[in-house]
């Protein structure tokens, strides 16, 4: 509002010095400007409206003062007033002879009226006849008009009035026609469609802004069809070279950068083109690695067609040099402190992933920072590209870092986006049952009931049917697991009311299922969740039922119900409800409890939730009931799609009913018209309604425009071969085959195939990005999550994060099934020994480790060798153990003479002395080799040196 008021004034005081407005006016500009607060500005305004209403009705005003009012007006109705008793006034003033007037009443009707307004009848009249004016500016006004007020009604009154100015002498007069035709089509694509090839004739206008008009409506038509113009290519791709070379007039720079603009529509209609088309893209290499490579990158117009180079490249067909001239680009975004720069680089990665995945690992630090930046819009950006790189290596720890990100929002949209987002990837990736379900629970407990029911539901899926059917110990292992930590969880103060839900749902089903918990402690923890949500129906009835199934799986096993006080009571809340759904549930809980051992089993069998339930659609079980009734003078039931008479039928009994007296009516309320299909025959199907996904980015196609009829061989085609060029000195071509794609091909076409990058590669890569910050300096721990997220080979074997990221246990279970796949995807190689201390290239030693230790440390050897052959060298073992080192006969304990490797300076059998903590060292192994063989535990002196020596 202050910059609006601001422009005002300025227009104001302008105004008077040029067209001598009133100070009547500059003084209304002014105290609204000076205004304190809205209803003094609303004072001013209304105010000033009837001071309008008084003068405009006057007969005598002159047309100066006319138009000053007029524009009083649109001033009025920038505010937010209604100023409509003025626009029959602005719609008179664009008949006016007078070139000022008349562009005023244009530009007024344009923000006053609407395409469908009742006042647009009579302009259409005005707009035929200042187009056929001689002087240009009227029918560059007109124009202005026509794309504001023609609908697709009045198009064709104009429409060949607007194709004759396509040819018009004034350069902008074309570009204002061509503007307006391409209005036109985007309203009425059909009145149009057969005027399309005017397109392309403008792509070889003289003039530049013709030529860049042209574009846009190009650019809707390729994005519809990109196959017919595939012929468009090298005219473009020249084109753009043209621009590149700076042949356009010094007006179309900005910045020092030549017609950017144009540089960027061109870019984008070039990747539509060569989306999926080698050929097209081999013709495009050259001329974008030359933009890219001779771009400024110093401002934010040369960053803009940079970043849409690059866009450019992640549709086209890959080519290595490009991918590395865009990895050098993106690295620019990243060196960048403006979070604007970084915001591109994560975004172009995102759009590089796909066809490039190796780009993102090279800047997988400059990822690391983004995700760690405190700017939230940045962070958002980094989670996409993190949500589209995800894979079963490295689903852990982005799940993890998305939940943590998901608690500490609190905005619900972006929340229940996230959440989905977590359950695909974990639905896709998971390595495991348990940890799924246990990101699962932090899904549910923090984003409660954002997320989408049909989660709950694949949840309880995967709880019931488990591992398979062949393999029921890990299904219930998996179902003891889920009921552990749901028994956790509801010991929390806020469960949201779908995870409730769920909850109830697995205890009913599998909460005593293991012999663990016992009926009366799982009901005890049902009844505390119906007494905590009393005002939740729904969950109160999952509750119900949930004791339902406990209590019958207790009588069908023949143990007698014991049932708490709490049942009892919430059971006869429950009679008393006033929802008929609860007291149901009631009302089948008592009736249950009834029954005998038999009849709970059939109705209520174990673990029968993966059962095929057989419909019978007929209801063939009513057969004899419906023979019956018929016998006894019953209508027959007539089908959906028979009842077309029906409403013949009732009127008739209407009628009889209106001859009698009028009385209460008892009989059924008449059956609604059925809906009539195009084919005459009543419509019985349903509308189906869809659910909504809870994958996150889906991304629908733009309506398709209707293409041109016959634009085949019937429209003209740009050929540029020998045809002198319009912007740059006045040189021709050869009228040979064009080679301007090939023409000095700085980048090799060469075949798609995988480049990978080398660990040397990706440090050269991060160098380069921590060279632009100086003093900084990479901790560990993000090295060490850049390793895990993005799959580094030199990724640490101990799986641990920063100090501040605790793992869980549930990395265990993706640690160990890793560890397998490593066994079978390695058959030959044997598990490892791990008292095997030799180098990796010695084969193991098959003979008996112990027997290896009373070699090493018989101290009846002279100056026994540190490492014989063929046996390991133990010592290693005990360097990071504590000396506790007798004393020998003359009292003097024994110095310490470890080197940096563990070893004796004088030998084994100095270093066996120091660790010689029983009388007999050797015959404590020989107990010790016993054990291994026997299982028995020594009786000796120190029974437990084994684990001394392994601690």
């Amino acid at each position: 509002m202050e910059q609006l008021k601001t422009i005002g004034r300025e227009f104001a005081m302008g105004s008077q010095g040029a067209f001598g407005q009133s100070k009547e006016f500059l003084d209304l500009i002014k105290s609204i400007g000076e205004a304190r607060s809205k209803a003094e500005e609303d004072r001013i305004v209304l105010r000033e409206i009837e001071t309008l209403k008084s003068r405009l009705s006057n007969p005598n005003t002159t047309k100066l003062k006319l138009r000053e009012y007029i524009i009083r007006l649109l001033y009025v109705e920038m505010l937010g007033h209604d100023a409509s008793f003025g626009y029959i006034h602005a719609v008179k003033m664009t008949h006016d002879e007078n070139l000022l007037l008349k562009r005023t009443g244009y530009l007024a009707v344009t923000l006053f009226l609407n395409e469908d307004h009742d006042l647009i009848i009579l302009i259409v009249n005005t707009i035929q006849k200042d187009l056929k004016s001689d002087n240009y500016l009227a029918v560059c006004a007109a124009l202005n008009a026509a794309c504001k007020l023609i609908n697709e009604e009045t198009i064709p009154a104009i429409l060949p009035q607007v194709v004759e100015l396509l040819g018009h002498q004034m350069e902008a007069v074309r570009k204002k026609a061509v503007m307006a035709l391409h209005r036109f089509h985007q309203k009425s694509p059909g009145s149009v469609s057969h005027l399309i090839s005017n397109f392309r004739r403008r792509l070889s206008d003289n003039d530049p802004g013709v030529m860049g008009a042209a574009l846009c409506p190009l650019f809707d038509l390729i994005l519809a069809e990109p196959d017919v113009y595939k012929d468009l290519v090298v005219s473009l791709v020249n084109i753009l070279k043209q621009v590149v070379e700076r042949k356009l007039p010094k007006s179309y720079d900005y910045r020092q950068m030549p017609a950017p603009f144009i540089q960027i529509k061109l870019l984008k209609i070039l990747s539509l083109l060569g989306s999926g088309d080698k050929k097209a893209s081999e013709q495009m290499y050259t001329t974008v690695g030359d933009i890219m490579r001779e771009i400024d990158s110093t401002s934010n117009i040369g960053n803009a067609i940079l970043y849409e180079c690059i866009c450019c490249v992640s549709s086209l067909h890959p080519n290595p040099k490009l991918l590395e001239a865009v990895a050098e680009a993106i690295s620019k975004f990243f060196k960048s402190e403006s979070h604007n720069m970084k915001y591109l680089g994560i975004d172009a990665l995102s759009r590089l992933i796909k066809i490039g995945p190796e780009i993102a690992e090279q800047h997988q630090l400059a990822v690391i920072d983004c995700l760690e930046d405190p700017d939230d819009t940045l962070k958002r950006k980094t989670f996409e590209l993190l949500y589209k790189m995800t894979k079963s290596s490295n689903v852990e720890v982005i799940v993890e870092r998305m939940i943590e990100y998901m608690i500490n929002i609190s905005d619900t949209h972006y929340k229940a986006e996230i959440a989905s987002r977590c359950v695909e990837l974990a639905e896709q990736f998971a390595p495991s049952h348990q940890w799924f379900i246990l990101t699962m629970n932090k899904v549910f407990e923090h984003a409660g009931d954002l997320v989408n029911a049909k989660v709950a539901h694949n949840l309880m899926r995967l709880i019931a049917e488990g591992f398979g059917e062949d393999d029921n110990a890990a299904n219930s292992l998996l179902r003891s697991f889920a009921v552990e930590s749901y028994l956790q969880i509801m010991g929390e103060p806020i469960v949201p009311s779908a995870f409730l839900q769920l909850i109830c749902w697995v205890l009913g089903e599998y909460g005593t299922a293991d012999g663990k918990y016992s009926a009366s402690y799982i009901t005890g923890k049902l009844c505390d969740v119906a007494e905590a949500n009393a005002s939740d129906d729904v969950v109160k009835a999952f509750v119900a039922t949930a004791l339902l199934k406990i209590y019958s799986f207790e009588i069908a096993a023949g143990r007698a119900v014991d049932m708490l006080p709490e049942c009892k009571s919430l059971i006869e809340d429950m009679l008393a409800s006033h929802s008929t759904i609860l007291q149901q549930h009631a009302y089948e809980l008592k009736a249950v409890l009834c029954l005998d051992a038999q009849a709970v089993k059939t109705i209520m069998p174990m673990d029968s939730s993966c059962d095929d339930i057989e419909l019978d659609k007929n209801l063939s079980f009513l057969d004899v009931y419906v023979q019956q009734a018929l016998e006894n003078g019953a209508q027959p039931y007539i089908p959906e799609n028979e009842r077309s008479g029906l409403p013949i039928i009732s009127k008739i009994l209407e009628d009889q009913e209106s001859t009698t007296s009028p009385a209460l009516r008892f009989e059924a309320y008449e059956l609604p018209k059925p809906s009539v299909a195009p084919n005459g025959t009543p419509s019985t199907e349903l509308v189906p309604v869809s659910e909504l996904p809870y994958a996150a980015d889906i991304h629908q196609p733009s309506p398709a425009i209707a293409s041109a009829s016959g634009a085949g061989s019937t429209e003209l085609k740009l050929r540029l071969d020998g045809v002198q060029r319009k912007w740059g000195r006045p040189t021709y071509s050869s009228p040979g085959p064009s080679t301007s794609s090939t023409d000095t091909v700085n980048i090799q076409h060469e075949p798609t195939q995988s480049n990978p990058v080398s660990l040397s590669d990706s440090i050269a890569r991060d160098a380069s990005y921590n060279s632009g910050k100086p003093g900084t300096k990479i901790s560990p721990e993000k090295r060490r999550l850049a390793a895990w997220i993005f799959g580094d080979a030199s990724k640490p074997e101990d799986r641990q994060l920063s100090s501040n990221q605790k793992v869980s246990s549930k990395y265990q279970n993706s640690g160990k099934a890793r560890a397998s796949r490593t066994a079978a995807e390695n058959p030959s190689r044997p598990p490892p020994d791990l008292l095997d201390m030799s180098e990796p290239s010695v084969a193991a030693a098959t003979v008996d480790p112990f027997k290896q230790f009373e070699g090493l440390l018989d101290l009846t050897q002279d100056n026994a060798p540190a490492s014989a052959a063929g046996t390991s060298d133990f010592m290693p073992l005990f360097a990071d153990m504590p000396l506790n080192a007798p004393s020998d006969g003359n009292n003097n304990s024994m110095p310490s003479a470890f080197g940096r490797n563990g070893y004796s300076s004088n030998g084994v059998e100095h270093s066996a002395q120091q660790f010689n903590k029983g009388s007999n060292l050797k015959e404590a192994l020989e107990k010790d080799a016993l054990v291994r063989h026997t299982g028995v535990t020594p009786l000796g002196q120190n029974p437990n040196l084994l684990k001394d020596l392994l601690r």
